[in-house]
């Protein structure tokens, strides 16, 4: 190495080229820094000033100095705790940006800046940052979308080092977990996505070694751009491969990393990077400046309001994600990411710094929601697109199985998706787990009731206390065999809800294959079989159930749709995206959502044609579950059980669940099966309220009455709406929705003139008209352009519940007549513009009218009721009085053989007229001869304050009955006389209408006035045949009611 001279303040840290290297170095307080060379035997060969400053970036560049150099960083400046600053050139200090490490970081009390260690020099016991020049990663990452992501997270050592399919030094390291017997088992279960615990070069706290302790898991960072050498001896060249090996077996790589803090603890940790090149600028500090801000829980925090910490969390995401080709990050502790000096903002830098970079955006981003400080659980706070863990669906998935009071409403709303949480995202946005790397194992959590963490030398003080877990009898390992297969059943039951819930689920390592920790739930220092995956022992059968689970998740779109359920129709099927149901088939109802004890939740799901049941039972008794009914062609057909292995059988009406297990019910294609399945009261009383087909009516007492379902369904039927399935309703509701619904423009439309008017336009395929075409009645043909300003986007439920898009349209005023309006797809509308109000003649006044019932009019002689002669006198003076009009009740004929029904408005028949209102005292005029009737009779009927139905009914029938006697002699007698050849005119002008009624009175008079629907069926139906046969049976009595037509219409004519 020669020449050193200014070079650039950028890129930061050692960036070598064909001449030498690049150094820069971050330090807003430092007064200089030294770069200090090591030759292969560790020996500190040269120590060089960086000899220019810009701003707060010593750099310089350095000929010579080439690839694979290994080098460290001394700083000099003030060492005033009290005022932020440790700064001490005796600790060889780790470059940030250091990309390799020549060996992994052991602790040594040379590294710690306080006491009798504090001027001793430390690089002989510090890893020496390597001149490295990076190789971009180049493979094609799988991309899975978020709605097909199943997370398996791992940690690359334990996942390996036990692994006897892989040769002894790849184990442990990511060759390792490359390596095709790691990937194999991988493929066999199914998952997507690898979520790996920190790769980072950490280093461990500083309470282990002397508990013969060391950090397994890597939560502790001190170079966060290097791997670390245990699990990548050879570098990012080995991370790359590796990661390429894993995406050309379509698995995606997420790494989770450590920002929040790093491995130098608080004041007391070791001086080894950040603290010796700049406290006050990297770390978050007390007010009194000598301590920390500790909202990690691990000592310190970084200060991610500072740019030069945004800079190189974000240089370490590009580095991972460039050099690596990793395809996302988890983020540890985020909340401290996100934190302000007034708490969490989740519009801070470093989150905004990330969504806006076109390398990390799109790539998968999963923040851990919680931090230990103060309003540190932020669950569902963080900005789209991350993803988060929400470990309330891990509490609520454990209480529910342990047996608490807490029933199935927790369980639903996070089996749903955490909607409630996650409202402005979506389902997938949810990363669901029921265990982790921290915490018990999933074998543990249904095998201890309390934690047993002796073995981490804190006398079982460290780790959770709350973990919601069951020992199912004996706390820790047993040799019964009933405790073992409850044990085993219940971990089935978790998976199995896991992965049959919306959102993105995540499986923590050895879940599927009886991985134990005894009972450790915090194994962070346990790099030994403890943690490690024990291969040898694993449960062949769990992870066969487990691949099972997943790929009936893969297969079924109704268990990964990523939409919040909203109950309500998707597409023309009608069937909504969830029925929340009882094991009887009933829906929920809200003592059932409150119910604490509740045992069992069924949850029918539908999407993209795919139809599933998910039956979730924790309860110690076998039940009964009937599903509702499939489809037309299709069966319920039993894919899961956790109760029975190799489940699979078609499920007929009913289904029995054993105690504390899941079912999955699938619905499949059958062989030609029409379903009998009448149509729900739901679905029938939406599709006849659309069509306009009353379900209720009122008798003449105001008493309610259902319409029976028959009468509905045969309505419909006429309509054109058939209604008699379940299919055919469903079928029926989404054509006529279709029209009303999702026409792209309505088929006629009204509006008024010299008023705007608005127009609802339904979307087709997202798209939505861009202009409107008026035709108007005098030929004219303006183009109406639909802005912002004129076409409002709208969204509203159609009347199969289905959603529709579309705008409102907002239309100037048209001239009144019937004009046209089309869009550029030809579709058009019936426009029809109505004057403001009726049209008047010029000559228009004000009139006036009498309204009466006639049957409560009265005049002399009128035989106890208003009659058609009444009528005639109420014409004259109304008339006389000046009225322009008369208005009276119907007159349609009432049923003649039960009196007692006496409303007008509860006819028999309103085409014709009831004989009741004839006045027998005029067929003298219309028949030419005297009717005999009992006047005495008559003068008293009319005398009464109450018309008497049955006694006027019965006088002036007898004086009928004598008329036709008349009548028929005068026909026999005098053919061509007028009255015989009138009668004849009217029967003729009546035809068959009149004909049939006449025999229903003549038939309801022979059966003594039965109701007609307990006629025999053949007189009910009336077919023609019959009606003949009957018509010349009771030919003189049909002739009769016939007669009473003809008078009736006579008189009122008059």
């Amino acid at each position: 190495m020669s020449g050193l001279t200014d070079g650039a303040p950028e890129p930061l840290g050692v960036t070598p080229d064909a001449s030498g290297a690049n150094v820069a170095v971050f330090s807003a307080h430092a007064e200089a820094i030294e770069l200090c060379l090591f030759d292969d035997a560790d020996e500190e060969i040269a120590r060089i000033k960086l000899p220019a400053r810009s701003g707060d970036v010593f750099h310089g560049y350095l000929e010579g100095l080439k690839e694979g150099q290994r080098y460290g960083f001394r700083a000099y400046g003030p060492d005033k705790p009290e005022a932020g600053h440790r700064f001490n050139p005796a600790k060889l200090l780790v470059d940030p940006y250091a990309l390799a490490l020549d060996r992994a970081f052991t602790l040594h009390s040379s590294l710690f800046a306080y006491g009798d260690a504090a001027r001793a020099d430390s690089a002989a016991h510090l890893p020496k940052s390597i001149v490295t020049k990076p190789v971009p990663a180049e493979s094609r990452r799988p991309k899975h979308p978020w709605r097909d992501t199943i997370i398996y997270e791992l940690h690359v050592k334990g996942f390996t080092a036990a692994h006897p399919d892989i040769p002894q030094h790849l184990r442990g390291t990511f060759a390792g977990l490359a390596h095709e017997a790691a990937i194999a088992h991988l493929m066999r279960l199914g998952v997507t996505t690898l979520e790996l615990l920190p790769c980072a070069a950490w280093i461990d706290e500083r309470h282990l070694p002397p508990l013969g302790l060391s950090n397994y898991w890597g939560y502790n960072p001190i170079a966060m751009m290097a791997p670390d050498p245990r699990l990548a001896p050879g570098g990012w060249r080995e991370v790359r491969e590796a990661v390429a090996r894993l995406h050309d077996a379509g698995l995606e790589v997420i790494l989770d990393v450590v920002f929040n803090h790093t491995g130098e603890s608080d004041e007391f940790g070791p001086t080894i990077s950040f603290r010796g090149l700049d406290n006050a600028s990297y770390y978050r500090l007390a007010a009194d400046g000598a301590h920390y801000v500790n909202d990690s829980g691990c000592g310190n925090v970084l200060d991610c309001t500072r740019a030069p910490v945004v800079r190189l969390i974000m240089d370490a995401l590009r580095a991972w994600a460039l050099y690596g080709g990793v395809d996302g990050f988890r983020f540890d502790l985020a909340t401290t990411l996100a934190r302000r000096s007034s708490g969490f903002d989740r519009d801070a830098p470093l989150l905004s710094a990330i969504l806006q970079d076109p390398v990390l955006r799109d790539l998968k981003l999963i923040a851990e929601p919680w931090d230990m400080g103060t309003g540190g659980y932020r669950l569902g706070d963080f900005p789209e697109p991350f993803a988060e863990w929400n470990d309330r669906y891990r509490d609520g998935a454990r209480g529910f199985w342990r047996g608490d009071s807490c029933g199935v409403a927790e369980l639903a709303t996070r089996f749903a998706g955490s909607q409630d949480v996650f409202a402005r995202r979506r389902p997938s946005r949810s990363v669901n787990f029921i265990t982790a790397h921290d915490g018990f194992t999933l074998r543990d959590l249904v095998s201890y009731a309390h934690k047993h963490n002796e073995a981490n030398g804190e006398e079982n003080r460290d780790g959770a206390n709350h973990n919601l877990s069951w020992n199912n009898g004996v706390e820790g390992e047993s040799e019964d065999a009933a405790i073992h297969a409850a044990r085993a059943r219940d971990a089935r039951n978790l998976l199995a809800a896991l992965l049959f819930s919306r959102g993105t689920p995540m499986l923590a390592m050895g879940s599927e294959l009886g991985k134990t920790q005894s009972g450790n739930n915090n194994a962070y220092a346990q790099d030994n079989s403890l943690s490690w995956i024990d291969w040898a022992h694993a449960d062949e059968e769990l992870i066969e159930t487990t691949a099972k689970l997943i790929a009936l998740r893969k297969r079924h779109a109704a268990l990964r749709e990523d939409r919040f359920l909203d109950g309500a129709p998707h597409d023309a099927s009608l069937i909504p995206d969830v029925e929340w149901l009882r094991p009887d088939g009933a829906p929920l109802r809200e003592e059932d959502w409150r119910d604490g004890e509740a045992k069992t939740l069924v949850v029918a799901l539908y999407a993209e044609d795919d139809r599933v049941i998910v039956i979730l039972h924790r309860g110690p008794d076998e039940i009964v579950v009937r599903p509702p009914p499939a489809r037309d062609n299709r069966g319920w057909r039993l894919a899961f059980h956790s109760a029975k292995d190799g489940a699979d059988e078609d499920v007929q009406g009913s289904l029995r669940v054993a105690p504390r297990s899941v079912g999955l019910l699938v619905e499949e294609k059958r062989a030609r099966r029409p379903s009998s399945t009448p149509a729900s009261e739901e679905i029938l009383s939406r599709l006849a309220e659309a069509s306009g087909v009353e379900r209720q009516w009122r008798d003449v007492e105001g008493a309610l009455h259902d319409v029976p379902r028959e009468t509905i369904c045969a309505l419909l039927a006429q309509l054109g709406f058939p209604a008699g399935t379940l299919s055919d309703a469903r079928e029926s509701l989404a054509r006529l929705s279709d029209f009303r619904d999702r026409r792209a423009i309505p088929a006629s439309l009204s509006a008024r003139e010299g008023e705007p008017f608005t127009l609802r336009l339904a979307a087709r395929n997202g798209r939505t008209p861009s202009w409107i075409v008026v035709t108007q009645e005098d030929g004219s043909c303006p183009r109406i352009a639909l802005r912002g300003e004129n076409a409002a986007p709208v969204t509203w439920r159609g009347l199969d519940g289905r959603r529709c898009d579309g705008v409102e349209a907002r239309l100037p005023p048209l001239p009144a007549g019937r004009h046209r309006l089309a869009l550029e797809s030809g579709e058009d509308c019936a426009l029809t513009v109505a004057l403001p109000g009726c049209f008047l003649p010029h000559d228009a006044r004000r009139e006036f009218g009498l309204s009466a019932q006639l049957y409560s009019m009265r005049r002399e002689g009128d035989q106890g009721i208003g009659d058609f002669s009444t009528l005639a006198e109420f014409a004259r003076v109304g008339a006389k009085a000046g009225a322009a009009l008369i208005a009276i009740n119907p007159l349609h004929a009432l049923f003649a053989q039960d009196r007692t029904r006496v409303s007008p408005y509860y006819p028999s028949d309103r085409r014709f007229l009831d004989p009741l209102y004839i006045d027998v005292a005029e067929l003298r005029r219309m028949l030419g001869a005297p009717i005999d009737f009992d006047e005495n009779a008559a003068a008293a009927l009319s005398a009464a304050a109450d018309v008497d139905y049955p006694g006027v009914h019965a006088l002036k029938m007898a004086a009928l009955e004598t008329a036709f006697v008349n009548f028929l002699d005068l026909s026999r007698r005098q053919p061509a006389a007028a009255p015989v050849a009138s009668f004849a005119r009217f029967i003729a002008q009546g035809g068959a209408a009149l004909a049939r009624f006449c025999v229903f009175e003549a038939i309801s008079e022979a059966r003594n006035g039965q109701s007609w629907r307990l006629w025999p069926q053949e007189l009910r139906e009336a077919p023609d045949a019959a009606l003949s046969a009957l018509a010349s049976q009771h030919a003189t009595r049909v002739q009769f009611h016939q007669f009473l037509q003809w008078l009736a219409d006579a008189q009122f004519a008059h």
